[in-house]
């Protein structure tokens, strides 16, 4: 009885069980970092948001947590003051200006509203992308709730 093809098919397996463990090694040196700690999560070519400019960032509310259009009121150091935007008109609250459609994507989309009532500090590394500005009559309305 020949067994010699049992040594042949041996070696087959060893040489494929070390070639997988290398390549795994090399590997786990070049891992991606988190989505946040990337250079280019920021905007284009990792611009940094300025004032009355609107973003996506990644932002807890109330309603949870996620990527959400806001308003830049003002940059300080890693980070930012901002005003939410949303899509629903509550009655209940009192800083809530109506913005012009399109200001936050496609004109045919439901109207937005700037709420400027509830302002908040957002690292820089959460902003994901640069929507557009506010027009100048608009800024000069919320310049000053940076404060």
């Amino acid at each position: 009885m020949d067994t010699s093809w049992w040594l042949a098919l041996a070696a087959v397996v060893l040489l494929a069980f070390v070639a997988a463990l290398v390549d795994g090694w090399g590997r786990r040196g070049r891992r991606r970092p988190p989505r946040s700690a990337r250079p280019g999560s920021r905007g284009a070519a990792g611009e940094r948001p300025r004032p009355a400019e609107i973003w996506w960032a990644d932002m807890p509310y109330d309603d949870g947590e996620g990527d959400r259009p806001c308003l830049v009121l003002a940059v300080r150091g890693d980070r930012a003051v901002v005003a939410r935007i949303t899509s629903r008109y509550r009655e209940e609250r009192t800083g809530v200006i109506p913005l012009p459609p399109g200001t936050v994507g496609d004109p045919h989309e439901p109207p937005s509203f700037l709420e400027t009532d509830d302002l908040r500090d957002v690292p820089l590394w959460d902003f994901r992308r640069r929507v557009g500005a506010v027009g100048p009559a608009l800024w000069d309305q919320v310049r000053y709730l940076a404060g």
